[in-house]
């Protein structure tokens, strides 16, 4: 018998990790037929309010759906929701709870990283707080396992008997009351949070005043980016000239070896310039993101966020659009996705529209190529100012349509609790790097593949000779362009890497290696480089990205984005085109 289980909770409350155990806690119990192999001989012992979850319910497996908000889950069938509570940060967590007891499935609260809490000084009475929510309360270790064969049983006797665990208990809120809801979590907190009689503050209180004031804040903040972007270029630039002689000397043996002209050129000059160009910057990517990886898992992320509290809210909005923001420097498609977390629709709308000005990683290898050859004498500079950049712009655009008639609103609260201090594993890091190394080698095996050969089929026809292609149909293409790059410092090469950009960003720096032949040195000034690079941080999302924001807010917003992000890039390229060259003159 098959019973369906919702695990609802907010984002790195633990859930992808709780059903893992989940589900290997079932599959040992299959294994033996049911019955537990665990030390206490069965489910009794549940740590928590709730300690009546024995077995007997051997015929019965249960599939878990994750899901991230009550709404996610509405048109599914669901036998039970099982919500995931961060004990760290369980006020935000509980604000679920409201909407979830007014469900017509039985529900269970898991509450997570309690250890921690406690290592606070805090601890929860378990018992009250189930008498004054009326369903089970139960605590689990994802990490160490505790508790989570408990639960399971526990899961398995509420997914069969669902009636036997119907809320008793009548809130009287109205529906989608947030006010409300939130008021109903500080009361229940205020009843069953226990705090510790000592004041003495502990070191991880000492370092959040630190990193959280705004006297020693940002400059910890300014410090810790400069390494990271100093340390991209320095540590990886030894790997990327190995990878760099590698790929020259792949294209070297192919123009040597291949007889037919044809071939030999489409194999060299077009599949390995194209594609080895980005595998160079591999190196790079990987050393971004273990930082940024160490940056979220520590929880040095969330204090950023606070710190930056009091900016947002001079643009209208508040710390906590700060973090999707953040999110969006590795992809926009999950950071949009995370701004459903914001309670107030407003903000929780003109967040979304904000990410696509965030400098996501497809973006980064045309950085690496252009900082490499164009400005090798501050290559951290350069890298920190396109992503100051981008913030930049994203907060003048927030506080512009924050006085407009669709999002002129009043902001929620402020950011009141920080997670804990963590000590990042190597598996949680490893996991995030190899994710995106893994998306940007499929990106260059298929749509960069693709677009290369596509270029030097534009390239290479109708004359059938690269020494001619100012007589190509690439060239045709970029010149019916050109009138309105040339403003910018941009010839018609440049015209056509943006277009070629538009399904997959890293195929810019593809393109650029086809039509130089992998030597961009003297091709442009300066100042046209970063100009380009500008263009590059700010037109046109990924396809992906548009279809998100169509899909979270509407048709017309995701048609105001496409529209948006390529007047603001034409017209951002263009003042520093202007003033570097007046400057510069």
């Amino acid at each position: 018998m098959i019973r369906e289980i919702a695990i609802v909770g907010n984002a790195e409350s633990g859930k992808s990790l709780l059903i893992h155990d989940l589900e290997e806690a079932q599959s040992r119990l299959r294994a033996t037929g049911g019955q537990s192999t665990d030390a206490d001989g069965g489910f009794g012992d549940v740590k928590g309010g709730y300690s009546d979850a024995e077995g007997g319910y051997g015929d019965v497996e249960l599939r878990f759906d994750e899901h991230l908000s009550h709404e996610d889950m509405d048109a599914e069938h669901h036998d039970a929701v099982l919500q995931v509570v961060d004990a760290m940060n369980i006020e935000e967590s509980l604000l679920l709870t409201p909407s979830l007891v007014d469900d017509k499935h039985p529900l269970v609260i898991a509450i997570t990283r309690y250890d921690l809490l406690e290592k606070t000084g805090h601890s929860i009475d378990f018992a009250r707080m189930q008498e004054l929510i009326g369903v089970p309360v139960v605590v689990v270790s994802a990490l160490t396992g505790e508790g989570v064969s408990a639960l399971l049983g526990l899961l398995r006797k509420v997914a069969s008997q669902p009636h036997s665990f119907a809320h008793p208990v009548v809130h009287g809120w109205e529906q989608e009351d947030k006010e409300a809801y939130r008021a109903y979590v500080e009361g229940v907190l205020a009843e069953v949070l226990r705090h510790p009689k000592s004041d003495q503050s502990t070191w991880s209180e000492r370092i959040n005043r630190g990193l959280t004031r705004p006297l020693t804040g940002f400059p910890v903040l300014v410090l810790i980016l400069c390494f990271v972007f100093w340390a991209t270029f320095a540590l990886g630039e030894p790997v990327q000239e190995w990878l760099q002689g590698g790929v020259d000397a792949l294209h070297d043996w192919l123009t040597a070896t291949l007889p037919v002209e044809w071939l030999r050129s489409l194999l060299a000059d077009g599949v390995v310039m194209g594609v080895g160009s980005l595998l160079t910057a591999l190196p790079n990517i990987i050393i971004l993101f273990f930082f940024l990886s160490v940056m979220e898992d520590t929880g040095y992320m969330a204090r950023v966020a606070y710190l930056m509290d009091g900016v947002m809210h001079s643009v209208g909005l508040h710390g906590r659009s700060f973090i999707p923001m953040l999110m969006g420097f590795d992809c926009n498609v999950p950071a949009i996705i995370a701004a459903r977390d914001i309670h107030s629709p407003a903000d929780r709308a003109l967040t979304m529209l904000m990410i696509p000005f965030m400098s996501c990683s497809a973006r980064l290898p045309v950085y690496i190529l252009f900082i490499s050859v164009f400005f090798p004498e501050h290559k951290a500079l350069v890298l920190g100012s396109l992503y100051l950049l981008g913030i930049l712009l994203s907060f003048a655009f927030a506080f512009i349509m924050r006085r407009t008639k669709w999002f002129n609103q009043p902001s929620d609260n402020i950011i009141n609790e920080l997670p804990a201090f963590h000590i990042p594993t190597l598996q949680s890091i490893g996991r995030h790097i190899w994710f995106r190394v893994s998306d940007f080698l499929k990106k260059i095996s298929t749509v960069v593949l693709i677009a290369s050969v596509v270029i030097w089929v534009l390239q290479y026809f109708p004359s059938q000779d690269l020494s001619m292609i100012e007589d190509s149909w690439l060239a045709a293409i970029g010149r019916a362009m050109e009138p309105l790059m040339r403003p910018l410092g941009f010839d018609w090469k440049l015209s056509v890497c943006l277009l070629t950009g538009l399904p997959a960003k890293e195929a810019i720096a593809a393109t650029f290696a086809i039509l130089y032949n992998g030597d961009l040195s003297g091709t442009l000034s300066p100042v046209s480089a970063y100009a380009f690079m500008v263009f590059v941080l700010l037109y046109l999302p990924c396809v992906a990205t548009i279809t998100t924001l169509r899909r979270e807010i509407n048709w017309k917003w995701s048609t105001f984005t496409v529209f948006n992000s390529v007047a603001v890039a034409w017209l951002m390229a263009f003042v520093v085109h202007a003033i570097g060259t007046w400057w510069f003159a």
